[in-house]
């Protein structure tokens, strides 16, 4: 039994609607799961009314890209109030931001000759949060790209030929505004953020003066040796662990949920969560 704390539905640029991913997790014995949706968590409600039925504890998430010093992190929020004011406003700020990105990427591509519009790519994204990954599959439909990757690195990412930056909150303001919805923060897969991880010594002091409250330990690319270091840096922290493997669906072939040769998340890591929260919180009523 394994649990999954790292998911992507429809709501962002996964290709299952939360209800297909509980049910999934169900089928592949995953005891929980956490719908983290990029900027949104819209999809968390219907998983969450759907978990007692598949017998798979929902957990509510999000993963947001934020800066700092320069440099993009991701960080996962857990168990936040999803209507709280200062959250929605925060995440509506971000959402904007992104629609006006995609407008300007489909405009660069038409000035490179591509038959794109921007009701084409809604058309792609469906429900939820438009974002690259999705432009990447509008490329494909045109023939222009083989693959997602392709896409990436010849048109989406830094420096590509239809680029364009994205407003992004920094590492201690995303921290901040999910500790206030009643949240916990987290550093996404550190091995993207440094693939030796030697920078996390660093980093992790900094964050963690932010708020930060965890780290990504299990994840499919952080093999054995990896979880070993990272585990020794969230130690000298004071940092909880997590992990997920990050599904996003047919979107990304060949990805399952965590379990079996995957990633494994103990179980044991979510009641840690929840042991640090009630503490958090009891910590916050006495100040």
């Amino acid at each position: 039994m394994s649990i999954d704390l790292h998911t992507h539905s429809w709501f962002s640029d996964g290709t299952k609607s939360p209800t297909e991913l509980v049910q999934l997790a169900a089928n592949s014995g995953v005891s929980a799961i956490a719908i983290t949706d990029h900027d949104t968590m819209d999809g968390v409600g219907e998983a969450m009314a759907v978990s007692n039925e598949y017998g798979v504890e929902v957990v509510s998430g999000l993963e947001v890209s934020v800066i700092h010093k320069k440099k993009s992190l991701h960080i996962l929020g857990y168990f936040m109030d999803p209507v709280d004011s200062k959250l929605v406003a925060a995440l509506r700020v971000i959402q904007e931001a992104r629609d006006e990105r995609n407008t300007k990427i489909i405009a660069k591509l038409q000035a490179l000759g591509v038959a794109a519009t921007v009701e084409e790519l809604k058309e792609i994204s469906g429900i939820g949060q438009t974002g690259r990954p999705h432009i990447a599959k509008l490329l494909m439909n045109h023939g222009l790209v083989r693959s997602m990757p392709q896409a990436f690195n010849e048109y989406l990412k830094k420096d590509a030929k239809a680029y364009v930056p994205r407003f992004a909150y920094s590492a201690e303001e995303a921290i901040s505004v999910i500790a206030d919805a009643g949240g916990l923060a987290v550093l996404a897969h550190p091995i993207q953020v440094d693939k030796t991880l030697l920078s996390l010594s660093n980093l992790l002091p900094v964050l963690k003066s932010y708020g930060l409250d965890g780290i990504e330990t299990y994840y499919p690319t952080q093999k054995k040796k990896m979880q070993k270091q990272i585990r020794k840096f969230a130690e000298e922290n004071d940092l909880f662990l997590t992990g997920g493997s990050d599904y996003h669906g047919e979107i990304r072939p060949g990805t399952r949920l965590a379990g079996g040769h995957n990633v494994y998340v103990p179980p044991r890591l979510l009641d840690i969560m929840k042991v640090r929260l009630k503490n958090k919180n009891k910590k916050e009523k006495l100040t």
